[in-house]
């Protein structure tokens, strides 16, 4: 863990935070979202909910460092974070989802969102000296 750059890990966290923001919006998908994955209006508590993810991305992020080792390169980081993003937590997504028989619309949503954090988590990663 000594060799992980925790600020990189903390601002690829922030990332995936604020584009969780943006992407659940009503103007972006939250409307399809909401309707289409049955959420309530209200998550709930915003300490609990708010603060759970932003600690599950931090946890993401930081495990993701560990994985991609120290300093590495931009394309490596990029490639790894799509790559884990699409092909590990989407792909994930589409088998529960399968079975759940949700819309394949919430998936590309939960999957999109989900792939672009990881390849958010490799830009700042690979670009942090």
């Amino acid at each position: 863990m000594a060799e992980i750059n925790l600020w990189a890990v903390l601002v690829a966290a922030l990332s995936a935070f604020m584009l969780g923001g943006l992407w659940y919006a009503p103007p972006v998908f939250g409307k399809v979202w909401q309707r289409e994955s049955g959420a309530p209006e209200q998550p709930g508590h915003p300490l609990k909910v708010f603060g759970g993810a932003f600690v599950l991305s931090l946890i993401a992020a930081a495990v993701f460092a560990m994985f991609l080792g120290p300093a590495p390169g931009l394309p490596l980081a990029l490639g790894a974070g799509f790559s884990a993003g699409l092909c590990w937590v989407a792909s994930s997504f589409g088998v529960n989802y399968l079975f759940a028989q949700r819309s394949l619309k919430l998936f590309l949503i939960d999957g999109g969102y989900h792939t672009t954090q990881f390849t958010l988590y490799g830009l700042v990663l690979g670009l942090w000296p």
